[in-house]
């Protein structure tokens, strides 16, 4: 008897490994949330060394399954975290439209990037938490877009909670 074709062993047809990286508290740990599970919480637990969430998503009639990496944003564990690099074919980088540190980090989470994954890794940056109050905001839309621009990358921000 024939072996079954690929398609029966598989329930996807591409695996695409991604990873968010950012500062501590930018809301990686939510995004993934959302994104994987449909949720939401307004609680702050720190991710410790790494976590990941699998979602298969359907494009263009194929499958896809999405193993999303969320790693730790806190200095400490950024040697565990140099390691998931290798092989993610795309990565978010996450600041907080609130906290202009986290976006002025940006450029060495791009550092991390470049010396730990592969040259032809696919970048976005995402600036999270849109949906606050618009006097906590810090960095502006347009600040974020030049930062993207200047890397050659794709720009979104993000919003979390649900809009009534």
């Amino acid at each position: 008897m024939a072996a079954p074709p690929a398609r029966a062993r598989a329930d996807y047809d591409y695996l695409i490994k991604l990873l968010l990286i950012g500062d501590s508290g930018v809301g990686k740990s939510c995004l993934l949330l959302r994104f994987s599970d449909g949720s939401f919480t307004t609680s702050f637990i720190t991710t410790i060394g790494i976590d990941f969430k699998i979602r298969t998503i359907e494009l263009d009639g194929k499958r896809i399954k999405l193993q999303i990496w969320d790693t730790a944003g806190q200095e400490r564990f950024r040697t565990i975290t140099t390691a998931y690099y290798r092989g993610a074919m795309g990565i978010l980088l996450v600041y907080d439209v609130t906290d202009e540190s986290s976006f002025n980090n940006i450029r060495n989470w791009i550092r991390n990037i470049e010396q730990h994954a592969s040259d032809n890794v696919n970048k976005i940056l995402v600036g999270n938490k849109a949906d606050m109050d618009e006097s906590k905001r810090a960095v502006p839309t347009a600040k974020g877009q030049a930062l993207a621009d200047e890397y050659g990358i794709k720009f979104f921000e993000t919003v979390m909670q649900r809009q009534t």
